[in-house]
């Protein structure tokens, strides 16, 4: 596999897409692939049936190696699910010599410390944001290397998942002959892919509402603040008109699709689609009206969630304040008067978000869709962490060529040199090393 390509896997509840992206000499994001295939045995977001998501990703994955002419064989994977909190956490550390700068290490240390905090039994440390960081009780400093202090504390933004859950989806990528790139929560994947830079700063809401859960999340002043995963989505709408019309899943997708509107005021009474009847009965008529009343108390109910976390993120202090709006992506984006319904409720400004902020100009039309975005983001993210292995092979090597001349040097002059140190692993590398093993252990 060609070390400039990333491949992002978005595992869905109603869909499994994979995509396949470079980046292009304009620093853009180069889609060279997809595929995607219906999602069996994935229940809101969770893993449920080994075997049938097994062979989903494969389907998504030879769609895309045949779209691209590549193998895979590495991927980038995005995880969510109800079992997905997050909590605040403030942590410190001491430096040995308060006259040195503050580096990388201190706040990988710092970082690392995070990491042991004791978590419920079945729960395991999926990402550690750092918030913003306190020098000697100096407070509000974003970017803390290069300053000097003992005493170096932050606040961090913490997201736990099931550790169970977590090795299901591994379990599904290496048994589908895949190698875990690393693992990202899924509505951080479609921030990166929707969000522009002044929105994070400015703050907004992205939700992601996807077939079986709703992904939110909130930035501020250009950090992440808050996320939570809603364990409802686009599948219980089609649920409740299954339900409300006596009709089949196949048929209550289609209408929610076609004629599907969040906002009842819309239709008009007489308005009425004919369905055609399972064998022999007759056909069924329903009155858009009561069709949309029926999304409508539905999409109330997920809106009406979403605002309560945002709520406690603190929307409503002055300092909190989302300015941006909300921003909403995923497959359940494209419900006709979503957009306005949200900005009744929440009174917040509200646009759909497309991820095309950071790919290439000439994408194809169906890749920008709300659909996407997901997919886009972890692509984005293997991307990244290939541009950070590079460059940490590049030091590696420098160090040893380093360390070489150090020791022709020393065979010359019979002295002992102390070796440079190596550079340390980002944070997610060692995330991704921690799942390998658990994986390996787990066999």
């Amino acid at each position: 596999m060609d070390h400039n390509i990333a491949v992002g896997l978005d595992i869905g509840t109603t869909k499994i897409v994979a995509m396949i992206g470079r980046k292009n000499e304009y620093g853009k994001v180069e889609i060279l692939g997809i595929g995607k295939s219906k999602s069996l045995g994935v229940h809101r977001g969770v893993v449920n049936n080994i075997t049938q998501t097994i062979q989903s990703i494969q389907l998504a994955i030879q769609e895309a190696e045949a779209a691209a002419s590549v193998k895979i064989e590495s991927v980038t994977v995005g995880i969510a699910g109800q079992h997905i909190r997050s909590l605040q956490h403030s942590d410190y550390i001491t430096r040995p010599d308060s006259e040195t700068v503050i580096d990388e290490e201190d706040i990988d240390r710092l970082i690392n410390q995070v990491h042991k905090l004791v978590m419920l039994p079945g729960e395991e440390i999926i990402h550690v944001l750092p918030q913003e960081f306190k020098i000697d009780g100096q407070s509000e400093i974003k970017e803390p290397i290069g300053m000097y202090g003992g005493r170096l504390e932050a606040t961090f933004h913490v997201v736990v998942g099931q550790v169970s859950s977590i090795r299901n989806v591994g379990r599904c990528i290496k048994s589908a002959g895949l190698e875990l790139e690393g693992i990202t929560l899924e509505p951080l994947a479609s921030a990166h892919a929707v969000l522009s830079q002044e929105e994070k700063e400015a703050g907004v809401a992205l939700l992601d509402i996807g077939g079986g859960t709703t992904d939110l999340a909130v930035f501020k002043d250009g950090i992440i603040r808050h996320t939570a995963v809603i364990p409802f989505g686009g599948g219980v709408i089609t649920e409740d008109i299954k339900e409300g019309c006596s009709i089949i899943e196949k048929q209550a997708e289609l209408l929610k699709i076609k004629f599907g509107s969040a906002w009842p005021g819309e239709n008009k009474d007489n308005e009425i689609v004919s369905i055609p009847g399972l064998r022999g009965r007759e056909p069924k008529e329903i009155t858009l009206k009561n069709l949309s009343k029926i999304i409508h108390a539905r999409v109330v109910e997920i809106v009406e969630q979403v605002y309560v976390e945002i709520k406690n993120y603190g929307h409503e202090e002055q300092k909190k304040k989302l300015i941006a709006g909300i921003v909403l992506t995923g497959g359940g984006s494209q419900l006709k008067h979503l957009k306005q319904l949200v900005e009744y409720i929440t009174g917040m400004d509200t646009r759909i978000g497309y991820p095309n902020e950071h790919l290439a100009g000439d994408s194809d039309e169906a890749i920008t869709s709300p659909l996407f975005a997901t997919a886009v983001g972890l692509v984005m993210d293997g991307l990244k962490r290939q541009e950070r292995r590079k460059v940490e092979a590049k030091i590696e090597e420098e160090i040893e060529e380093k360390i070489e001349e150090e020791a022709a040097k020393e065979e010359a002059e019979q002295e002992i040199v102390e070796p440079p140190k190596k550079p340390k692993r980002s944070f997610l590398d060692a995330l991704t090393e921690r799942v390998k093993d658990f994986l390996d252990n787990a066999e």
